[in-house]
């Protein structure tokens, strides 16, 4: 039976970094769509009102 201790290999720095670069979430979508969401809420509110 093998030991289980993990060694790094090589590949494994480039691995990290593109998995850095990829995973996160969308912000600058979600703030988007936050700011657009309550634009349209607001102007239906005031257009509502005639």
């Amino acid at each position: 039976m093998k030991d289980m201790i993990w060694h790094p290999e090589e590949g494994d720095k480039k691995v990290n970094e593109y998995l850095e670069r990829t995973n996160h979430a969308p912000y600058g979508v979600i703030a988007t769509v936050a700011v657009v969401a309550f634009c349209v809420f607001t102007l239906a509110i005031l257009l509502g009102t005639f």
